[in-house]
């Protein structure tokens, strides 16, 4: 079962969508899917697109409850996007979700899973996280601040009502994530890096560089022969759930 609602964040509205398994018993878990931050042109609308499926799937197999949020800027979502408003809108779903007693985790995929890495680092609510694919250096994987701030224009992520930081503000907060300072934090709390081995965008070396940050305290998956997009992979997939089972 998907539900669909609207959540205010600031000044943005979010579309959340929250599975729940139809047939297997629910196992008082939740999981929250975040979507990563295109930069080509007009990607900005499907970037969370396969997201609600994908939580489907994961409820029904595993008793989850999971939710997914399309954050400022992205597909039916209002707002524009800065790192500093994708924090605040993680806050927002997690605030939304979160019940006492409950376990949350966070799977993000792209510069998604270097926001979840950040978003646990800080709060002792997350209790596990997976990435994929996710960049654990900014700079290299960004470009030049005018390059960055010219692909987020491109991809659509802004709107009419909340300006996009200018070319250095943009740069400077999202430098702020820092994925590999985030991914010390995390142990004792569960990790897991899956990555592509034949990722252009993200070397596979971040995800062992991750690892290395976490000080080998963290799960290591390489999926032969992926590239950069794994949210339809079903290796992908079938890594997620059997680490949601292992919990």
């Amino acid at each position: 079962m998907l539900d669909h609602e609207q959540l205010i964040s600031g000044s943005s509205h979010l579309e959340l969508r929250i599975a729940t398994s139809s047939s297997t018993s629910t196992s008082g878990h939740i999981l929250i899917l975040m979507h990563g931050l295109p930069r080509t042109m007009g990607m900005g609308r499907q970037a969370a697109g396969l997201l609600p499926e994908l939580a489907e799937h994961l409820a029904n197999e595993s008793g989850w409850t999971v939710a997914t949020g399309t954050l400022s800027g992205v597909g039916g979502s209002t707002g524009t996007f800065s790192a500093t408003q994708w924090k605040q809108d993680i806050t927002t779903v997690i605030e939304r979700i979160a019940k006492e007693k409950q376990r949350i985790s966070l799977a993000g995929f792209g510069f998604g899973g270097a926001l979840a890495l950040n978003t646990a680092a800080n709060d002792e609510r997350i209790q596990g996280v997976a990435t994929f694919a996710a960049p654990a250096h900014l700079p290299q994987w960004s470009g030049t601040p005018e390059e960055f701030h010219r692909g987020i224009k491109l991809a659509g992520v802004v709107s009419d009502a909340v300006a996009l930081q200018s070319v250095n503000e943009l740069y400077d907060d999202v430098m702020s994530i820092d994925p590999l300072g985030s991914a010390a934090k995390i142990p004792p709390r569960r990790l897991l890096i899956g990555h592509g081995s034949d990722d252009i965008e993200v070397p596979a070396q971040d995800a062992r560089d991750l690892v290395d940050a976490a000080q080998q305290h963290a799960e290591l998956r390489i999926i032969q022969g992926a590239g950069h997009q794994l949210r339809a992979d079903p290796r992908m997939v079938a890594t997620l759930l059997g680490w949601l089972d292992r919990h």
